[in-house]
Formats: structure tokens, C-alpha cells, sequence
């Protein structure tokens, strides 16, 4: 079947297919999921204040008012990948939507804290669904040359509605118009729920229900090549059939599967682990640690969003072209260094008007690094690693341990900030970005250009979860064995590769054995750049 994914990729002239317009369309509409997210996640922030002064909540009541609705998130995950294997992709995108309205609706009339995190509580739902769906539907429609940037579109969109998000509560906040902040949300929402009516099943899921003829008409649509559509159908129909199991048995049956729902979770509890969402529920709280106002806070809280979703875009446009590892490592080392700047400013205080800017540039320094790997590239390599018969419950577990991580960071975080004060607190931060370097070196996959038909065939061959998107190893393994026993040397005395790249950026069984050699210089090694 590697050889069907391979026919799949390219045509006849060797080329990427590129996904139709209708796809693309298609893509952007499913990704406004992501803007519903955003927006409901970003909204809190500098509505939190003006709540907490009319419902004179305590710390701990903040806590879950922001929480309650990474809880209901959670729970929505759980819930998510059986109404997406019921009702499609989209039935379960539809369901989010309903919940947007009904939530927005009962947050902005809340008579008090309770219905407020009741409220709260329907908001996760709808985003659990919506994060599960909405990213699985997009890369199922789209073809692998293109499937990394659309996914990540998707979490541009979570930018762009923070960005709104935080730009309605500046604008509203001097009038400290909580209600208005919340219940604007509701128009967004119903623009969303008209768009979830006229997307298509996915084909996937449409062979998974067993309607081949209906799957192959969408299919048809959204390639630009009907043999190109054809491979592609053959290719899902024989993962289909290679395994009965799915879902759970699959996971207790197969411990090939098994790896990579292990996988998509420990990249979730990473992706928390940076401190994004800590940061952006309580930015106006962090900077206000700093001395600024508390409008000065919004504002600045503003410029967070703002770069958060303009270095986004930048991921977009690298994440086919430069791979996922290198994007990754690239986003840990600058969120790590940030961090650690803004837990040395807090901890010899932050008081003067040029550690008040320095300080804001390291956040949002931090948040640059954020954008441009850790935030979109989780989601992408999340549904890229999980098999077809497991994909609903490999990225369920994914999901719901995100919400889980998120809920336990967002509970936590003013009372940690008090317990160990701002500056312990972000370098500990820091040190976790630190960890993920290490995590991404040793157990995530290259899967820039590899169709999701190939990742499934390496998991399942019992491939290391690092080479699961490699096409290259083998093969440069016996170029290294080859030039480490040959007897014919280059003029000046180093042996002469005859290869051109390695499997994939930052490969340890194959690209190393070239970096590390004293003996040769950099004309002589493979680009690390595939």
C-alpha cells in the first residue's frame, strides 16, 4: 500500500498534487471551529477583572470561573470521538455549534457566578467537540503536499479570534461592559453554525460508514486528478480492511497503536506545559505583577494576541516547507529563553518604565516562539500519527488530555503565582520548554510531505516513533556503512557520501553519523533541510 501512497502524492509528472480550490475553501470554513475557540478562550481574560468585581469573587472562584470551561472542554472530548464516528465530522462540528450559542447566550445574562460557570461549562463542550472535529476534518480532505498548513490554519484562526477577543475587551473595557464582552460572541456563533450545514461528510469517514460511491464523488471534488482520487480511495479502503479492531480494541490489541495514542498525549501535556494558556487567561493579572494599570494591562494583553496570530501565519507558510521538527525545536529554544527573561525581570522587579518594555517584548517574544511551532504543530502532528480505524479515539485521548492539562494549569496558576511567586513560577515554565526540546528530538516524527497512508504503514511495522514519517533511513544507513568500509577517499582524505539529504531534519539514527564526524567538512555533508 506504500506504493498507493506514493502514486497518491504526486502525478505523473513527479509533482506535489495541490488540493482543489474546493478543498481549500472547505478547509478555511471547517477551521472557523478555531475562531469559535479562540473567542471564547480570550474573551475571559479581560473580562475577569470586571467579574470579579461585581460577583466579588476570590481567587480560588476566579479559578473555576476560568476552568469550568476547560472541564466541560474535556468532557467534550470524551464524548466527541463517538459522535464523530456516529454522525461524521461534521454532525459533531454541528453539535459544537448549537453549544457556542446556547453557551454565549447564558454567560452574558448570567445572573450570577454559578450560572456564569454553568454557562462556561457549555462553552468547553462546544470547544471540545469543535478541537476534536474540526482539525481530523481538515486533514482528511486535504492532500499531504498541503495538509500541514491547513491543519495550522485552523490554529491561526485560534489566534485570530484571541487577537478579536482581546481587542473587544480594550475596547469595551473602560465602560468595564462585561456582559457586552461575552454576549458579542453570539454573532460569530451563528455565522458558524449556517457554515457547518453545508460542509460535506469527509471521504474517510464516508468509507468507514461503508457509502464508497458517495466517498468517491467527494473525493472527485477535491482532487484535481480523478486516478489521483481513485489511489487515494483504494489506499483507505485497504486500511479499512487490514484491521477489524477499532477504537478501543484497537488500543488493547495493538501496541503499535497504543504508541502513538501515548504519543499525541504527551505532546498535549507539553504543548500546556509551556505556560501559553496560563499566560493568556491571566495576562492582564501578569502584567499588572509588572505595575502596569489595569487598562495598560488590557492593552498590552491585546499586543499578546496580536503577535500570537501573526507569528501563527508565519508557521503557516513554513511548516510544508521547512518540516515539523525543525519548526518545533526552533519554537522551544525562543519560548524557553523568553520565559526565563520574564522570570529574571519579575524576580529583580520590574518596577521602572524600561523593565516594564523589556518585560512586555520577553512576553511577547515568548508568544512568537509559541506561535510558530508548539501552538499549531501539536494539533498537526496530533492527527497525522493516529492510523484510520483508531484516528477518532487516538485523537480523543490527545484532546481530552490537552483539556485535562489545561483545566489543571488554568485551576492552579493564581495560586501557584502566590505560592511561588511570578518569577519562580515562569522559570519553571522555561524549564519545561527545555523538556520539549529533548521530547521532540527523541520520539517526534518528520511527517512533512508523507501521506497519512505511509505514517500508518511505519507505525504498524513497528517503526521508532521518530522515523514513523521516514522514507530515508534504510537507505542512508547503508550509505554510512558503505562510506564507513570504502576504500576510495576524496583527494584531500574524506570519504565522498553518495547521498544527497537524510530521512528528515534532525534524524538521530541517520543524520547524526554525518554531523558529528570530525573528519568532514560541511561541502560533504547532507542538508539537514529536506
Amino acid at each position: 500500500m506504500v506504493g498507493i501512497a506514493a502514486v497518491r502524492s504526486e502525478d505523473v509528472s513527479g509533482e506535489p498534487q495541490r488540493s482543489t480550490a474546493r478543498a481549500t475553501a472547505l478547509g478555511i470554513m471547517a477551521a472557523l471551529a478555531g475562531l469559535m475557540f479562540g473567542l471564547d478562550t480570550g474573551v475571559v481574560a479581560g473580562a475577569l477583572p470586571f467579574i470579579a468585581t461585581d460577583f466579588q469573587a476570590s481567587d480560588a472562584l476566579q479559578g473555576w470561573i476560568v476552568s469550568s470551561m476547560m472541564a466541560g472542554a474535556a468532557f467534550g472530548s470524551l464524548i466527541a470521538g463517538r459522535i464523530s464516528t456516529r454522525y461524521g465530522r461534521t454532525g459533531a462540528m454541528l453539535v459544537a455549534a448549537i453549544l457556542f450559542l446556547l453557551g454565549t447566550l447564558l454567560c452574558a445574562l448570567a445572573p450570577s457566578a454559578l450560572i456564569l460557570i454553568i454557562g462556561r461549562v457549555f462553552l468547553g463542550l462546544a470547544v471540545g467537540l469543535a478541537a476534536f472535529a474540526a482539525p481530523l476534518y481538515i486533514s482528511e480532505i486535504t492532500v499531504e503536499s498541503a495538509r500541514g498548513s491547513m491543519i495550522s490554519f485552523y490554529q491561526l484562526m485560534v489566534t485570530l479570534g484571541i487577537f478579536l477577543a482581546f481587542v473587544s475587551d480594550s475596547l469595551l473595557a473602560s465602560g468595564q461592559h462585561w456582559r457586552w464582552m461575552l454576549g458579542i460572541m453570539a454573532v460569530p456563533a451563528t455565522l458558524f453554525l449556517g457554515i457547518v450545514l453545508i460542509l460535506p461528510h469527509s471521504p474517510r469517514w464516508l468509507m468507514m460508514q461503508g457509502r464508497k460511491d458517495h466517498a468517491r464523488r467527494v473525493l472527485n471534488s477535491l482532487r484535481s486528478d480523478e486516478e489521483v482520487a481513485e489511489a487515494e480511495l483504494a489506499d483507505i479502503q485497504a486500511r479499512l480492511h487490514k484491521s477489524s479492531d477499532a477504537g478501543f480494541g484497537l488500543f488493547r490489541s495493538n501496541p503499535n497503536f497504543r504508541r502513538s495514542v501515548y504519543l499525541g498525549m504527551l505532546l498535549q501535556v507539553m504543548q500546556q506545559l509551556t505556560g501559553i494558556n496560563a499566560l493568556l487567561y491571566y495576562a492582564p493579572r501578569v502584567f499588572q505583577a509588572a505595575h502596569f494599570g489595569v487598562n495598560a494591562s488590557i492593552w498590552a494583553t491585546t499586543l499578546v494576541g496580536l503577535t500570537n496570530m501573526i507569528l501563527t501565519g508565519v508557521a503557516i507558510a513554513c511548516v510544508d516547507k521547512w518540516g515539523r521538527r525543525p519548526l518545533l525545536i526552533l519554537s522551544c529554544v525562543i519560548a524557553g529563553l523568553a520565559l526565563l527573561g520574564v522570570g529574571i525581570l519579575l524576580a529583580v522587579g520590574a518596577s521602572s518604565f524600561e523593565a516594564q518594555i523589556a518585560l512586555c517584548g520577553f512576553v511577547l517574544l515568548f508568544v512568537a516562539g509559541f506561535a510558530i511551532g508548539e501552538g499549531p504543530l501539536v494539533w498537526t502532528l496530533c492527527s497525522e500519527v493516529q492510523p484510520t480505524r483508531g484516528r477518532d479515539f487516538g485523537i480523543g485521548c490527545s484532546t481530552v488530555t490537552n483539556w485535562g492539562a489545561n483545566w489543571a494549569i488554568s485551576k492552579t496558576f493564581p495560586m501557584v503565582m502566590v505560592a511561588m511567586g511570578a518569577a519562580s513560577t515562569f522559570i519553571m515554565f522555561a524549564a519545561f520548554n527545555g523538556l520539549f526540546v529533548l521530547v521532540t528530538l527523541m520520539m517526534v516524527p518528520e511527517t512533512k510531505g508523507v501521506s497519512l497512508e505511509t505514517i500508518e504503514t511505519n507505525l504498524f511495522a513497528g517503526k521508532k516513533l521518530r522515523d514513523l514519517g521516514c522514507n530515508w533511513c534504510e537507505r542512508a544507513r547503508r550509505v554510512a556503512t558503505k562510506i564507513a568500509t570504502a576504500t576510495t577517499t576524496h583527494p584531500r582524505g574524506f570519504p565522498a557520501p553518495s547521498v544527497s539529504k537524510p530521512c528528515q531534519p534532525f534524524c538521530l539514527d541517520c543524520c547524526f553519523p554525518f554531523w558529528i564526524t570530525p573528519l568532514r567538512t560541511w561541502r560533504f555533508l547532507p542538508s539537514p533541510m529536506i
